[in-house]
């Protein structure tokens, strides 16, 4: 593009060409518009507002760690403090952290108003109290407001929580801390104690259940046992066979007397007695046989039904002895998983405001607006050579 030039009159007539761009001041960069807009206007709200009007801001730290007996140390702390057979209970120590940030945690505490009267003080800067028009007023901005008061961190390595409450006064945090504490300790005694009792109420369930079997099985064998008139099918017909054994024993000895009889005195007056002996024995064998393996109502029929009886009344025993054996051990379980809070470190009663860090904020706010005007400028600059 021509640059454009103007012509300016002086004495005599005589005529100069001269750049108007040459005549114009230029503004040191501090007295610029976009210096102004992205450096010096920001630091001086940041500068207001951390010199003015933030609030002071108290923060209570308190130190626990969730113990339990039934579980191994990890850690040189764990061991220390596992010394007296005592370990870190990570599911308690997990649900004590979602607790803490639950709006349960937020309800309980807040009980009688201590963290709305506690957030919302006329006494607190209104850009940073809890009610107004930048923070809301309901239960959900209440909470979200809570949310951004409240830490708790785990050391997975030493198994300590670090609980951190910031309020605007110190009592007020150090009480809150106080409160999440105690709520703390009840629900890990709560969890601790629902685990007992379910584990105890199952195993007694069990055991409930096993009694009810044995006992219809022991009075099903019984009944059998007075319907049949035996007490044990089995022995009963050993104590036949031996019958049947020594009647035929007997047998063998009166028909070897009376052969004996017919060949030398076949006129003795005894072969009539000796073989009314042998058809009372075979009469005898024949019937004890039978009772023992034949016919519908014989000990082998008997002895199928009492060994089922039986084999049924054996597995309830059984049954009942694992379910008390599982009482045992579940009441055993019971107290070995006393879990509860031990407390390293109180809460704290601060005496002295850690936050806002004043100066650090308009610092930070200072450089990040030279770079945004850093940046800002670099682009216009680009755009202005690009249009030359």
């Amino acid at each position: 593009m021509p640059i454009k030039q103007v012509l300016s009159a002086t004495d005599g007539g005589s005529v100069a060409l001269s750049d108007p761009r040459r005549s114009v001041r230029h503004k040191p960069f501090f007295m610029k518009r976009l210096f102004l807009v992205a450096v010096v206007l920001p630091t001086s709200i940041a500068g207001l507002y951390f010199g003015i009007f933030a609030s002071d801001v108290y923060i209570s730290d308190s130190h626990f760690v969730v113990r339990s007996p039934a579980r191994q140390a990890d850690s040189p702390l764990g061991v220390i403090l596992s010394a007296g057979g005592f370990a870190g209970a990570s599911e308690e120590s997990s649900a004590v952290l979602e607790y803490v940030r639950s709006r349960d945690a937020l309800a309980q505490t807040d009980s009688d108003g201590l963290l709305t009267r506690a957030f919302s003080a006329t006494s607190v800067s209104w850009f940073d109290r809890f009610g107004t028009l930048l923070r809301g007023s309901t239960r959900e901005h209440l909470f979200d407001f809570y949310l951004g008061k409240v830490s708790i961190e785990n050391d997975s390595a030493l198994q300590v929580t670090r609980l951190a409450v910031k309020a605007y006064t110190a009592t007020d945090a150090q009480e809150i801390n106080r409160r999440l504490l105690v709520q703390a300790e009840k629900l890990v005694n709560r969890l601790a104690e629902r685990a007992r009792d379910d584990a105890i109420t199952v195993a007694a369930s069990e055991v409930r259940d096993a009694q009810a079997v044995a006992r219809s099985a022991a009075l099903a064998l019984s009944r059998f046992r007075g319907r049949e008139g035996i007490l044990d099918p089995a022995q009963e017909a050993d104590v036949r066979l031996q019958m049947v054994s020594k009647l035929q024993d007997q047998l063998v000895a009166a028909r070897t007397q009376l052969q004996q009889l017919q060949t030398f005195t076949p006129q003795a007056t005894q072969i009539p007695f000796l073989r009314t002996r042998i058809k009372s024995l075979e009469r005898e064998i024949a019937e004890q046989t039978g009772s023992i393996a034949g016919g519908q109502t014989s000990l082998s029929l008997t002895a199928v039904k009492y060994q089922q009886l039986r084999l049924e009344n054996d597995l309830a025993e059984k049954r009942l002895a694992a379910a008390l054996g599982s009482l045992e051990e579940a009441r055993a379980e019971a107290r070995r998983k006393r879990a509860y809070v031990e407390r390293i470190s109180e809460p704290s009663l601060p005496d002295y405001p850690r936050e806002p860090r004043r100066m650090r904020g308009v610092v930070a706010t200072l450089l990040l607006g030279l770079l945004v005007w850093g940046v800002l400028s670099a682009l216009v600059a680009g755009v202005k050579e690009h249009r030359d």
